[in-house]
């Protein structure tokens, strides 16, 4: 079964209210820009869309294999794994509110902890794949270590990792740019995102024992009309238009963002990885 097959496979995510939502004690100026855009209605909030999500799970080999998610949040991606059939589905969120969201998605197929990436509490040697998206790039480099360190712990030899993160190109792009694009994005996005290099994702998986086996990118158009219609449908893209419309301070919010987005477009994009971990 693929993730065509979805629709069969497991339940898509619900209209979900505000209350149910991280975060929903602070208003639309100081909140997180990632839960901003899940309280207006977003649901796939991956640098790269969710296309470059199902070419990761793809390449990551799902099917009849023991897989762990970090950070699930509003159960999109869980929905995609359960779509490839594997054994097991374990997700591990730090909110207790993204996992009740996850927890209702994969009912009857898996499960979600309230426990931290870099400390889940599982076993070590139970997983065959570990999949996290969006959120190394928000830690830093101590959390992008620790996180790491801990899917390797989880995973059996030979075991897969895959990423999907917010990236920067070239590989060699300079210090000052990037010192730049950080403190922009921190501005406008509310989290101190760290995003990395190509060269610079791969030097971390390796430097706790995998190697890497494909990469792929995608722009970084998570506010593009034209990869919202791709991701969230036509009626997806409308409800995000009304909430908009209905909230002057997310409106000015989602702005700066896209401004932000725009900006620096030709140093951004979506990145996925998939790395085996070395017996």
């Amino acid at each position: 079964m693929t993730s065509q097959s979805l629709s069969t496979a497991s339940k898509p995510p619900a209209p979900l209210n505000d209350d149910e939502l991280p975060f929903s004690e602070r208003d639309s100026a100081h909140i997180p820009g990632h839960w901003l855009l899940a309280r207006l209605g977003k649901r796939v909030l991956r640098p790269g869309g969710l296309e470059l999500t199902r070419q990761m799970l793809a390449h990551a080999g799902l099917k009849d294999h023991d897989v762990v998610e970090f950070a699930p949040g509003l159960g999109a991606t869980a929905a995609e794994i359960l779509g490839h059939d594997p054994r097991t589905y374990v997700g591990v969120d730090e909110d207790p509110k993204a996992a009740a969201i996850v927890e209702g998605i994969v009912a009857g197929k898996g499960h979600c902890v309230t426990s931290k990436a870099q400390e889940t509490g599982l076993d070590a040697g139970s997983a065959d794949v570990v999949v996290g998206e969006a959120m190394l790039t928000m830690q830093g480099d101590r959390g992008k270590q620790q996180i790491i360190a801990e899917a390797a712990r989880l995973l059996r030899p030979g075991g897969r990792y895959a990423i999907h993160e917010l990236g920067l190109e070239p590989d060699d792009l300079d210090a000052d740019t990037k010192t730049r694009i950080r403190k922009d994005l921190a501005r406008a996005i509310k989290v101190n995102a760290r995003p990395l290099t190509s060269s610079e994702w791969t030097a971390l998986l390796e430097a706790e024992g995998f190697e890497v086996d494909w990469i792929d990118t995608a722009p970084m158009a998570l506010l593009n009309v034209r990869r919202n219609v791709a991701d969230e449908g036509v009626m997806g893209v409308l409800r995000i238009l009304r909430n908009v419309m209905r909230d002057k301070a997310a409106r000015e919010r989602v702005l700066l963002m896209k401004q932000t987005f725009t900006r620096y477009k030709r140093y951004m994009n979506g990145i996925a990885i998939v790395a085996h971990k070395r017996s």
